[in-house]
């Protein structure tokens, strides 16, 4: 039995990860945006076949710092090893016009996909350090490549120089943009989850495995899934993307089988290996996928660009913490 530490579980791939993971006898501790959300999601894995006691939900909002910090506070003071951390939760807002702003007043989808992972794993390393052959999942996309199908669509992932990180709270773009592009700052975002994974193996000197993958495109036929805010947004041009992709072009991926990828990164011995890899679920042709470790986009592997976003990210957060 394993100890693990789920973000984004109560929805979408995360949900069904849970699942197959309490049906195995693993033990789960969830972070969930709200108690009411906590409460949904227990009471879901225990229709399923988890036991009360076997699934653990804290409220941490991940667009708000001081919430995800309340959280470590408790992990850490609870003091159980952690065997497994996974970084999954992500929201995407493709379509919207202008930025929305976390509680820190920080662009959200960096916010809540990048800045609050990365202080979960600064906090929570003495726990996953504790644990049994501990390893790192990060739950990352193939759209921070721009040589991949979905990175190839639109503006495509660009960092630059980190101008607007370096500017602190308040900043539209990562790069410096002012002008907002939803769509880019997701796969902004997706890249510095792989950056994140590089340099937190770099810090860990290879000692565990630190996992990023893409799991494909999975649209959900849930409301209050990964997709949420574009149906939010964009009703209609959401429900024709997803008629295009899924049942036209055959393109997605179910949830239900990204969810089992994830929950075998989190557990099968075959990931086991120490150090960083990136893993895609790759399209081979329409309705048929194919899973394997890959190479990331160039500016991915960038060791200099991983460390210095996440030193600008780590003074961020610190500086949010104590201005709010």
């Amino acid at each position: 039995m394993k100890q693990i530490l789920i973000t984004g579980a109560s929805s979408g791939i995360g949900l069904e990860a849970a699942r197959r993971l309490v049906s195995s006898g693993h033990q789960l501790t969830l972070l969930c945006r709200s108690s009411e959300r906590g409460q949904q999601t227990h009471a879901q894995l225990v229709a399923a076949c988890a036991s009360p006691g076997q699934v653990t939900c804290l409220v941490a909002d991940l667009a708000d710092l001081r919430s995800v910090q309340s959280a470590c506070d408790q992990l850490l003071d609870r003091g159980e090893p952690l065997d497994a951390l996974v970084l999954n939760a992500g929201q995407q807002r493709a379509g919207v016009a202008a930025p929305v702003w976390s509680s820190q007043g920080i662009e959200i989808t960096f916010a809540v996909n990048q800045l609050a992972h990365q202080l979960i794993a600064t906090r929570l390393l003495p726990l996953l350090r504790a644990g049994s052959q501990p390893r790192v999942v990060i739950t990352a996309s193939d759209v921070h490549n721009p040589a991949t199908g979905g990175g190839r669509v639109g503006q495509p992932a660009d960092l630059g120089d980190l101008a607007g990180l370096r500017a602190g709270a308040g900043f539209v773009m990562l790069d410096g943009t002012a002008r907002f592009d939803g769509d880019k700052a997701y796969k902004d975002s997706k890249l510095c989850n792989v950056l994140l994974g590089l340099e937190f193996d770099r810090q860990l000197a290879g000692a565990l495995p630190v996992l990023t993958w893409s799991p494909g495109l999975v649209i959900q036929r849930s409301r209050d899934g990964f997709f949420r805010h574009n149906r939010q947004s964009n009703p209609v041009g959401m429900a024709l993307f997803a008629l295009v992709a899924r049942d036209l072009l055959r393109v997605t991926e179910s949830a239900a089988t990204a969810g089992g990828l994830l929950a075998d990164l989190i557990t099968d011995p075959a990931y086991a290996s120490p150090g960083f890899s990136y893993w895609s679920n790759r399209l081979v042709r329409p309705g048929m996928h194919r899973f394997s470790a890959v190479q990331t986009s160039a500016a991915a592997a960038d060791l200099a660009k991983a460390g210095e976003l996440w030193r600008l990210s780590e003074a961020l957060i610190r500086t949010a913490l104590a201005s709010h």
